[in-house]
């Protein structure tokens, strides 16, 4: 792989030898309701504040993949976490309790791709033979910190997205299991200019299609070399877009394409609008969903793709555009 390149192909390909999913109840009554690890009607979480109730979802999970990849925290060398939240407080207060190092991100949506990425990158240069990557968002908190407060009812637009209540951890490691992560493609900062905060997809969509295109380049590789390519939360605004922008490269990933965003819910049942978004949108779907069949060898390599618009409140008040990132991940079934 030429150094100059923004792949990683693995010498040595690190395993995902466990997983977990925590969702609330708006996602249990989804599509995949019955395939998460762990669902709450009360989507506070037996908390008093949103925020805290997040941070629950992420300790949670992170004991539910320990827990089914026979793991104790202590096993674990490094964690990289991160959410949505001001200053990541959802995980650093979520895994407080389980004494891992740590390592806090913010890739907004794209953070379980960046977690990932981090932890395989990790694990094959052998600083540890055992990581754990989490990430989560829940809709009360990041609607209080981005939008507008729930009680004010404000009218969301078609092209809005429902932020999931959920989160993911994946332990990566040394250990053999039936998926291994072939190598990594490491998204760049893609900004078209567009400034509209309630269209995430549209914003999303020119970094999918970057960090695609870049993948099949560095590995010599076409869509047919993937049973599947998975974005994280383009939702059906971004998803048009970006097969449009594919297109004019040259390339039709519509027959293998799937979005997690897309997935989550029932756009007409649940009135998700564009579709699912958040840290937790990619997460839950790929422990619930995506990993199974990549298990079970349904499908023998899969490219996934999380997708992340990089806003703040601050940003967005001063008139500033929103740039996208998305980060590579291939998943490769292993007999």
């Amino acid at each position: 792989m030429n150094q100059k390149s923004q792949s990683i192909a693995f010498e040595k390909a690190p395993f995902l030898i466990g997983a977990a999913s925590v969702a609330g109840s708006k996602e249990a009554e989804g599509p995949l309701g019955k395939l998460f690890d762990m669902t709450n009607q009360d989507d506070l979480f037996g908390a008093k504040t949103w925020e805290e109730a997040e941070s629950n979802m992420q300790r949670e999970a992170c004991i539910l993949a320990l827990g089914k990849a026979h793991k104790k925290p202590e096993d674990v060398r490094f964690l990289f976490g991160g959410d949505l939240l001001r200053q990541g407080i959802a995980t650093s207060m979520g895994i407080e309790a389980l004494h891992i190092p740590m390592f806090g991100l913010y890739g907004a949506c794209s953070t379980s791709g960046e977690a990932l990425a981090l932890a395989a990158m990790s694990t094959a240069a052998g600083y540890g033979d055992c990581m754990l990557a989490v990430t989560s968002s829940h809709f009360g908190s990041a609607e209080k910190e981005f939008r507008f407060p729930l009680g004010y009812a404000s009218q969301r637009p078609l092209s809005a997205h429902w932020t999931v209540t959920g989160s993911g951890a994946f332990l990566v490691g040394t250990e053999k299991s039936h998926v291994r992560i072939g190598g990594v493609t490491v998204g760049k900062i893609v900004d078209y200019g567009l400034k509209d905060s309630q269209n995430m997809g549209a914003c999303m969509a020119p970094a999918a299609m970057d960090t695609i295109v870049q993948n099949f380049k560095d590995f010599g590789r076409t869509a047919a070399d993937y049973d599947r390519i998975v974005t994280g939360d383009l939702g059906y605004v971004g998803q048009d877009i970006m097969f449009d922008l594919l297109e004019r490269k040259g390339y039709d990933i519509r027959t293998k394409h799937v979005d997690c965003g897309m997935t989550i819910f029932d756009q007409k049942s649940q009135d998700t609008h564009a579709g699912g978004s958040g840290c937790g949108c990619a997460a839950v779907t790929l422990s619930s969903y995506i990993l199974p069949k990549i298990r079970k060898g349904e499908w023998k390599r899969v490219l996934f793709v999380p997708t992340g618009a990089l806003m703040s409140t601050v940003s967005f008040n001063e008139g500033a555009s929103v740039p996208g990132i998305a980060h590579g991940i291939v998943l490769e079934h292993v007999n």
